[in-house]
């Protein structure tokens, strides 16, 4: 089965013109098999958020080629990758960017109606199935005011899962959350990867929580410059 995500000798430059060229990130090459569950590490600085900004289409490369389920990215229209990140990704952010004015399912099928303009009988038992699965039914039709951090977080997973994407990219997903909670959102991201079969890449600065995933991706000034490989069943 063809990886869900290949980059090869990805460079991202930044200025020219007036402006300094500064080059953020130098040569990376990198791949996540289908279901993976792996995080991404490295100090402030290194170009994580740059490199998930790439991986998740919001930008380009000034060099090298990405590839998203097969497909090349690096040279499909602005359409295409919209088109491609709607059907194939999905996003969790350290604050979870709920809408305020809309109920936690509501908000979980933002991105079907964002997707297709409409909303199916099949999207929205899709979106009960999940809330049900991740504890979230008795508050679906509570707004995020009225929700606790960590249920406010595990709604934004399950946005993120609404229209089954290959890969989730998840930026500092418990950066926000106590110890405990953090935990729990943790766990649950692991057993969504293992049950809906989707592909993780998490970044994380807690080394307890990237120890449990399968792979580590290490980022220093713009180049990987490691990655480490579970050797046994992960917790």
């Amino acid at each position: 089965m063809a990886d869900i995500l290949r980059l090869q000798g990805i460079r991202k430059r930044y200025g020219g013109g007036a402006s300094p060229v500064v080059e953020v990130l130098h040569g990376i090459d990198l791949t996540l098999a289908p279901g993976a569950f792996a995080a991404l590490v490295g100090p402030s600085g290194s170009g994580k958020s740059t490199l998930l900004n790439l991986i998740g289409l919001l930008e380009t490369p000034s060099a090298g080629e990405v590839w998203l389920a097969g497909e090349p990215v690096h040279t499909a229209s602005d359409a295409a990758r919209t088109a491609l990140r709607n059907r194939c990704l999905g996003f969790v952010f350290q604050f979870h960017h709920l809408l305020p004015a809309f109920s936690a399912e509501e908000n979980v099928l933002m991105p079907a109606l964002a997707g297709r303009g409409r909303l199916s009988a099949d999207d929205r038992r899709r979106a009960r199935a999940l809330l049900e699965r991740t504890g979230l039914a008795p508050y679906a039709h509570k707004r995020p005011m009225q929700l606790s951090g960590g249920q406010q977080q595990r709604v934004a997973i399950v946005r993120a899962l609404m229209n089954r994407p290959r890969l989730v990219l998840a930026d500092e997903p418990t950066g926000n959350l106590d110890s405990h909670t953090a935990q729990e959102v943790f766990d649950l991201l692991r057993e969504l990867n293992r049950e809906e079969g989707t592909a993780f890449l998490i970044v994380t600065h807690d080394p307890g929580l990237a120890a449990r995933c399968d792979q580590q991706f290490h980022l220093q000034d713009g180049q990987l410059v490691g990655v480490d490989e579970a050797t046994g069943p992960q917790r």
